[in-house]
């Protein structure tokens, strides 16, 4: 039986063992399931300001996790080596690795319990909670409800570094357990996110706009050559943001670009040109702040 998935856009029709264009969310059964829950390629013990938050605790370290699978194609995708694994094949998810393309990635699986465990292990190390990150977190939904349940019975919190691609009702169902977000904004052009992304951004909007009423959120935007990098364009984006919540709410990160994945040939972007779009965005917003610069 074919089933629609519903967790972003896409909505991808599915025949039974057929999975989406996120690679992680399959038809078994006449049900959508994601076969990547507990499946981690990434742990790591990172600072606060790396998911990046500038205003949530600072100072401070979060353990953070990643699976695979993402529903945008970014060509300057920093983590596509796990967020795009799976291009062109079948995954076949393991105790140990998945099989990309005639090639292993080592997995680790953890079910939410056990990774509550995890973190707080690490809260003598000055641990907070646990950041599900690097990849787009949003294909496994699930486990980011199971898991943040557990988190916040041992007074941890939970942030979430997403593209902002899942629908109103996904984000209702995770809301109550993140504590703050981090939203990539890539580019405010329409064309842009369709055409060079696959991606929409009517459904980032909504979404940061739902996400600022009811958790600490920042935004983040790579100033990209011949995708983010117009000042025109940087300028509608702070209007827009700081008409969500009042000036003094606002965090915004504008970022500098390396070349990564298939935009390898490109130059990073230009120290001047990352200076000039903060400038433009503390017209609209209080807390702009530069990455990797």
């Amino acid at each position: 039986m074919d089933v629609n998935c519903d967790v972003c856009f896409h909505k991808c029709r599915l025949s039974e063992g057929q999975t989406g264009f996120c690679r992680v969310r399959k038809n078994e059964g006449g049900q959508i399931k994601c076969i990547n829950y507990g499946v981690l390629t990434s742990i790591a013990l990172d600072p606060i300001e790396k998911k990046p938050l500038a205003r949530f605790h600072p100072g401070s370290l979060i353990l953070s996790v990643g699976s695979f699978g993402c529903n945008l194609r970014c060509p300057f995708c920093q983590n596509y080596e796990i967020a795009q694994a799976g291009m062109g094949s079948d995954n076949r998810v393991m105790a140990g690795s998945i099989s990309i393309s005639k090639r292993e990635l080592d997995t680790k699986i953890l079910m939410p319990d056990k990774l509550c465990e995890l973190a707080e292990y690490y809260v003598p190390r000055g641990n907070i909670g646990l950041a599900y990150t690097y990849n787009e977190p949003l294909t496994f939904w699930e486990y980011i409800v199971d898991t943040g349940r557990f988190v916040h019975q041992k007074d941890m919190v939970n942030v979430l570094v997403s593209n902002g691609h899942a629908d109103i009702h996904i984000l209702e169902k995770v809301l109550p357990y993140i504590d703050a977000m981090n939203i990539d904004l890539k580019s405010f052009s329409k064309e842009i996110y369709k055409g060079k992304l696959g991606g929409d951004l009517e459904q980032v909007m909504d979404f940061i706009k739902r996400a600022a009423a009811d958790t600490h959120l920042e935004i983040t935007t790579l100033i990209v050559p011949g995708i983010s990098d117009s000042l025109e364009d940087i300028e509608k984006m702070g209007r827009w943001i700081a008409s969500i919540k009042s000036k003094d709410d606002i965090v915004w990160h504008i970022t500098r670009f390396f070349p990564r994945y298939k935009m390898e040939s490109e130059v990073p972007t230009d120290i001047d040109l990352v200076y000039k779009c903060a400038e433009v965005g503390r017209r609209y917003v209080k807390y702009v702040y530069t990455g990797n610069c």
